[in-house]
């Protein structure tokens, strides 16, 4: 019986595991893709150049 609970367990251990690893790949795309989206439309300066970004 205790076998079986020990491979029980560490299956749903490797489950849970799997979905946390699929809902960072999720949250790591999420997050590339707002920032390609904020390089992209960036809004230009009135000269019609691009602005630098000011680290403050």
């Amino acid at each position: 019986m205790a076998p079986l609970l020990l491979v029980l367990l560490l299956v749903l251990l490797l489950a849970g595991a799997g979905l946390v690893m699929r809902v960072l790949w999720l949250v790591a795309l999420a997050l590339v893709a707002v920032l390609l989206i904020g390089f992209l439309f960036r809004t230009s300066a009135p000269r019609g150049t691009r602005g630098r970004r000011q680290p403050w």
